[in-house]
């Protein structure tokens, strides 16, 4: 039985957070990060050359961008969603600790995994991507808890 102001896919909510929050980002990544820092972000070439040295895949950048637009979108939503409920820290403190948690897998982790330094030397790229991270996950949980409030009458 549906309960009012809950949504009766939870599931989906989340995921249309998540791509609300991808949107946001790849805005950022490609409009707003080269005026503030003078860097595009482009994590299709993390993903072209993590598949290339993992899986030994040639992959495009369509591809790859398709790739990361989908992890960004449902694997990040995911990774908000895992914060929020261990930690029971509320929306906007569960999207936080989850970009800070992902910014770091991506560039001082991955980015290692193919030659770069940890961290990327915390230059202006990994200054942006810090950014683009921890705003996408925020977005994302904002969206999340704005969806899951709706009555549950208009997800029917």
């Amino acid at each position: 039985m549906d309960t009012p102001n809950q949504s009766p896919l939870p599931a989906l909510a989340l995921a249309l957070a998540g791509l609300v929050g991808e949107l946001t980002f790849e805005a950022y990544a490609w409009l707003a990060s080269p005026v503030l820092f003078g860097v595009k972000l482009e994590p299709a070439n993390l993903v072209i050359g993590l598949s290339k040295k993992l899986l030994g895949l040639d992959l495009t950048y369509g591809a790859a961008f398709a790739v990361h637009f989908l992890i960004g979108a449902l694997g990040f939503a995911a990774v908000v969603y895992l914060t929020k409920r261990m930690t029971q820290l509320g929306y906007f403190g569960a999207g936080a600790l989850a970009g800070v948690i992902l910014w770091f897998v991506a560039q001082g982790i991955l980015a290692p995994l193919m030659g770069r330094s940890f961290m990327m030397g915390f230059g202006t790229y990994t200054q942006s991507s810090f950014v683009g991270h921890v705003g996408m996950t925020i977005v994302i949980a904002m969206v999340w808890q704005k969806l899951a409030r709706r009555p549950a009458t208009l997800f029917t």
